[in-house]
């Protein structure tokens, strides 16, 4: 379809490439690039941005080397002088080469990317960054608007980066992305520069722990660069990958989309739990949006506001565990009934919006705000019925204030921005939670039905200002040309948390063969404690940030770059250094150990039998001053580029860095709020022996008083706790070391790179269990010491660090951008991952072993060992747009805790070397199925296909349909597994459950409609 004039003037200010593959109103947008080179000496180097009037300039030096600096992304004419001129299309975060003859005389350019400007021709050239040493990728708007997309989360197009995973639970429909074999814990996502990381919960990214919805509209995104290792020394508080995106701003004309999308169960095939009932679940999806922008004052101010909504209703399956999958025909009716397929209703509104002013050609303000409200109902799924779901509220407001400054021989931008980031998930229901189990020995959770736990009502956000400032001196010499880039970062903020309410006690029911016991045998409940000083359920911290950086640039030779920098990071958490262990836990933990009568051992204090077993309480206990904040942050960042031909046809690229995240306060909260409002575990007598299931204790005879919260709150004695949660002393924090070689290459119209990558991270937070038997021992008859916690009260949870991946990748990528000449463009990825850990990314919780430093290291379960995504745009007869995504990968392994209890085939089960039945290991699934030619050797395997038809209706008015159908061939990509043991230890395996649920969407068909003018 042929396009108005006017039109693609605005669309060259996002990018060529887009233009031409569909109309589209694009804007202008914000972040920084640099174009660097040679020139006439002296010469004045002018960028102009053709769609917001926006002006910059240098000059070239006496060895006619320059450096525009502070460049928002976007089409400019640049040029040193007359008959120089250049147009070129700028992307985010990217340093671009662009030499001009230094006699002055110009060039004739190609115009394989012309356009029109009005009655102007010009050639505007999107120049790859190839000459650094970040391993990254950039995300482009072609991209985001031609190919296929299941979520609108504009972060589900990292997933075409090599090293990257954007996943899409299939029950839940959480997303989460994850960059090499690290939990998302490890990302940060900095949104016009600035960090949108969580520091309460996980997720990585503030507001995105267990949600469908997305952390910005992406109406609002204008493109984005993925870097999977080796950022320079700006990107902090990140272990595995930095995600930097730029937002859209207005220009000299209006602009404006909508768009609405929809989806149904009437539109998608069932489930595999759907099918086991023979059932389709009721479940709509749908999305709609508005952008709208221009100018204020011409060249001068211009404005920019979207929103986007999402109403879900989504399908899920309640299955049991795979442990306990056998003993669901043994529970009581009504509790059967509650299996099978249910829902997952989610709302989320999202509001953005920019104003930005440039009062002179130097200066440049923007002002921001985005709002982000949601709630869903969420935990409803594997093990877990719809009765004891939870209504999960999550809001994130941010705001921010920018000024750049630039001169001709540097460049500043000062950032002041605030964010208030909460979530608050309460249970749907009040009153008594039902959880079965099975086994007398393994007590494996069968189902929880509702009420949900105590620990479903929380309240955990973050608030407060951050200030943020960033110098770049671009007119340095010696020894070659230099770019240096220096700044400083300090926040102050609040974070809150309460991880539990005074609420649903929850009972657990024992079941066998014979049925289910009609009698619980152990209970779960809080209660608060007063008298303690300052302790409460509810707590805040004044946590202040401090972070400073320099990085160079530096130009050694013309082929030749070095990047050379320096980070530094501090951090004062007055809730972590400032702790007092309450004085009646001291206590006991220094008193006499009751559960040594009748032993060698009898007389000796709790603290000599944890010493025993490797604890040394001291460790652990805080008067307030044993604790310090860390200091020792620095991480160096190097790393070199070397043009082999100087054309950047060929080059080579290496580096290595430290970079430092965090440990969240999600964890370093526990030993204050357990201590306000301790959970306590309480067992009671079966009536047929009078013993408490396993040995428990306490344990007690059942009375029907039991069977309310007050009745349980009577049994404990007032003033001391249950659970007893404490934190190492010496608290590390993680953080990453990462290594890379590769090399880039230009072969005809594709850009190509192999690197390889190592990635080493180090002391990731973990709790363990600090209970030991009397002689130290954490085996004895291969239990562990459950019911000898600290006296008094409950167990005694430590939290330490030690949890490690090592990960070894071959990144392969290939990209072909789109042109209107060719009418394709296509993209490759390929990632080999070799990663081992000694603790599931999933789980910070470590019982199973007496230390972290005890777990095996073995194959990683957070990533397959290879994974391929392979991406295409066409243009299409009668000017339809298409776009595919194909996905395979093999099965990612499963990290379990093998056991080996006596049964038939082991009659003394198998003991191993720590003293217990079971151990930890990986076990591989078996591939689901083929693709094209080999055996079923593939996990997970997907085609997403779309298809856009644009109409001009006139007036500067397109009018598009599309339509994607996700997951084309209904592959049933499996997630719940069943473990078979029967192959004894190193032989054991797994098979996906046919049943269970599964991950991304079964064969599902979106249909969005929209306009743009």
């Amino acid at each position: 379809m042929r396009l108005k004039r006017r039109m693609i003037a605005s669309l060259i200010a996002a990018s060529v490439a887009a233009s031409v593959a569909a109309p589209t109103a694009v804007w202008a947008q914000s972040v920084n690039a640099t174009v660097r080179g040679d020139g006439p000496p002296n010469a004045t180097v002018t960028a102009f941005n053709v769609a917001t009037g926006t002006t910059r300039r240098t000059q070239v030096n006496a060895d006619g080397h320059y450096a525009l600096v502070g460049l928002p992304p976007g089409t400019y004419q640049i040029d040193a002088g007359p008959g120089t001129g250049r147009t070129l299309t700028l992307s985010v975060a990217s340093t671009t080469s662009l030499n001009f003859p230094k006699n002055g005389a110009s060039k004739t350019p190609s115009t394989a990317n012309a356009t029109e400007l009005g009655a102007v021709q010009v050639s505007a050239i999107n120049l790859p960054e190839v000459k650094t040493s970040e391993v990254g990728t950039t995300i482009t708007q072609q991209q985001i608007q031609s190919l296929p997309q299941a979520s609108r989360n504009f972060l589900e197009f990292a997933d075409i980066v090599p090293g990257m995973q954007f996943s899409v639970a299939g029950t839940s429909k959480n997303t989460s992305l994850q960059g090499g074999a690290q939990s998302p814990n490890g990302v940060n996502v900095y949104i016009d520069g600035i960090s949108q990381k969580s520091y309460v919960m996980g997720g990585g990214i503030a507001g995105q722990n267990a949600s469908q919805g997305n952390p910005f509209p992406q109406l609002a995104i204008g493109e984005y660069k993925v870097i999977t290792s080796n950022y320079k020394a700006e990107y902090d508080q990140v272990t595995s990958a930095a995600v930097t995106s730029v937002t859209k701003s207005g220009t000299n004309e209006f602009h404006g989309e909508v768009f609405s999308r929809y989806t149904s169960d009437k539109f998608r095939a069932r489930t595999p739990a759907e099918n086991a009932k023979n059932k389709k679940t009721t479940s709509q999806e749908k999305e709609y949006g508005v952008a709208v922008g221009g100018p204020i004052i011409k060249d001068k101010m211009h404005f920019f506001f979207t929103y986007e909504g999402k109403r879900f209703n989504s399908p899920t399956a309640v299955t049991p565990p795979d442990t306990t999958a056998t003993a669901v025909q043994y529970l009581p009716a009504d509790v059967q009934a509650q299996f099978g397929p249910a829902n997952n209703p989610f709302q989320e509104n999202l509001y953005f919006g920019k104003i930005d002013w440039e009062p002179t050609d130097r200066d440049r303000f923007e002002l921001t705000a985005r709002v982000r409200k949601e709630h869903t109902n969420s935990g409803i799924g594997n093990g877990t019925a719809a009765s004891a779901g939870v209504n999960q509220i999550n809001d994130d407001k941010r705001y921010a204030l920018k000024w750049a400054h630039s001169a001709d021989a540097w460049y500043n931008e000062m950032t002041v921005s605030h964010q208030s980031t909460f979530f608050q998930p309460t249970p749907l229901n009040l009153g008594n939670g039902a959880i079965y189990t099975y086994g007398d020995a393994n007590n494996a959770q069968i189902i929880d039905t509702g009420p949900a736990s105590p620990l479903a009502a929380q309240n955990k956000g973050q608030k407060g200002w951050t200030f943020k400032d960033d110098l770049t001196l671009n007119d340095l010499e010696w020894a070659g040309n230099h770019v240096v880039k220096m700044g400083v970062t300090y926040r102050d903020l609040t974070l809150t948390a309460a991880d539990a309410s005074d609420i649903n006690p929850q009972y657990y029911y024992n079941v066998t063969s014979s049925g289910t016991d009609s009698l619980p045998y152990k209970a779960f409940f809080t209660k608060p404690v007063t008298g303690l000083g300052s302790l409460a359920p509810v707590v805040t911290t004044k946590d202040k940030q401090y972070g400073a950086y320099i990085q160079d640039d530096w130009d050694v030779t013309d082929k030749l770059q070095v990047n050379l920098g320096i980070r530094w990071d501090y951090e004062d958490n007055p809730s972590y250094t400032g702790f007092v262990t309450p004085p009646n836990v001291v206590a006991a933990l220094q008193g006499t150990n009751p559960y040594a009568v009748g032993t060698p051992y009898e007389g000796e204090t709790y603290a000599q039998a944890l010493a025993r077993g490797g604890i040394n309480v001291n460790d652990y206990i805080s008067n307030g001053h044993q604790r310090s904040n860390k200091k020792n942050e620095w991480q160096p960042r190097l790393g070199f580029s070397y043009d082999m031909f100087g054309d950047e046809a060929h080059v080579f690229h290496g580096g290595w860095g430290r970079s430092y995240d965090r440990n969240l306060y999600n964890y370093l909260q526990l030993e204050t709020t357990k201590s306000a409002l301790p959970q306590f575990t309480v067992y009671f007598q079966n009536p047929n022996n009078g013993q408490c299931l396993n040995n428990g204790t306490p344990c007690y005879a059942w009375d029907p008083s039991y069977a309310s919260l007050a009745g349980l709150q009577a049994l404990v004695q007032a003033g001391n706790g249950g659970e007893v949660d404490l934190l190492n002393n010496n608290l590390k924090v993680p953080y990453s070391d990462q290594a890379s070689l590769g090399m880039s290459n230009k072969i005809g119209d594709w850009q190509t790179d192999v690197t390889f990558t190592r990635v080493q991270y180090h002391n990731g937070f973990a709790f363990i269990l600090g209970n030991r038997y009397p002689n130290g021992d954490f085996f004895q008859n291969h239990s562990q010491p459950w019911g000898d916690g600290v006296p008094g009260f409950g167990s005694l949870i430590l939290g330490t660090n030690g949890i490690e991946t090592r990960n070894n990748e071959i990144l392969v990528s290939a990209q072909k951008p789109y042109t209107k000449q060719s009418g394709w463009g296509a993209t490759f990825a390929y990632t080999m991952t070799n990663a081992h850990q000694n603790r599931s990314v999933t789980e910070h919780y470590s019982f199973d072993y007496a230390t972290i430093q005890d777990y095996p290291f073995v194959t990683s379960n957070a990533a397959p060992k290879h994974r391929i995504v392979a991406t295409g745009t066409f243009s299409g007869p009668w000017g339809i747009v298409l776009g595919a995504k194909l996905t395979l990968a093999t099965p990612t392994p499963l990290n379990s805790n093998a056991c080996y209890f006596p049964n038939a085939q082991f009659p003394n089960g198998v003991t191993f070397d720590n003293g217990s039945y079971c151990h930890t290991v990986a076990i591989k699934p078996q591939g689901q199925g083929r693709f094209l030619v080999g055996g079923k050797i593939w996990g997970y395997r997907d085609v997403d296909f779309q298809a856009t038809k644009n109409f001009n209706v006139g007036h500067g008015v397109t009018m598009y349909a599309r339509f994607d159908l996700i997951n084309v061939f209904n592959w049933k990509n499996l997630v719940d597994t069943q473990t078979n043991l029967t192959g004894g230890p190193g032989n054991e395996a797994a098979v996906y459950n046919t049943s269970g649920n599964i991950q991304y969407y079964p064969r599902t068909v979106k249909f969005e409609i929209g306009a743009r003018f």
